[in-house]
């Protein structure tokens, strides 16, 4: 996708992407170095692309094979969230919400179901047990998931 950055000196410190006719606009502060540019161009770049990898993956359908054919508890709500940073995905057993990091929306399908499983596995144990981790372990690609996971988190 070809990019267009935008430097304005009316802003001081945030960073806004959008695409506009097919081209992804990044606006910067106009104070930026070129290499705090090329970075946020590709923070930007990834973040929409993840974005239009999102609606590709219905998650409500997802959790409710993986759930039927795992024997796990659905979660009342299951959605994307962007807003986090440090983990793949999180769950409030409280309320049945889980969430999951837009971050994995680009990865491999086995690896989104796994970080789902997770997830709903907490609907029934909400710690990191044994009984927990058996529960996960019904996920075929369980091990190999928490490994392909384990290496793309190096960088956090």
């Amino acid at each position: 996708m070809d990019v267009e950055v935008v430097r304005s000196a009316r802003r001081k410190k945030t960073v806004q992407a959008r695409v506009v006719d097919g081209k992804l606009r990044v606006s910067i502060p106009a104070t930026m170095t070129r290499d705090e540019e090329a970075h946020w161009v590709d923070v930007m770049r990834e973040r929409v692309l993840r974005k239009s990898m999102v609606g590709e993956i219905d998650l409500s359908v997802r959790a409710e094979l993986l759930a039927t054919r795992l024997g796990l508890e659905l979660p009342r709500t299951i959605e994307w969230s962007e807003r986090q940073k440090t983990l793949w995905g999180s769950c409030t057993v409280a309320d049945g919400a889980v969430r999951i990091s837009t971050r994995v929306s680009g990865y491999p399908p086995w690896v989104v179901d796994y970080v789902i499983v997770h997830e709903l596995a907490h609907l029934s144990v909400a710690n990191h047990s044994n009984a927990f981790w058996e529960i996960v372990s019904r996920y075929e690609h369980a091990d190999r998931a928490r490994g392909y996971l384990e290496a793309k988190s190096d960088g956090l």
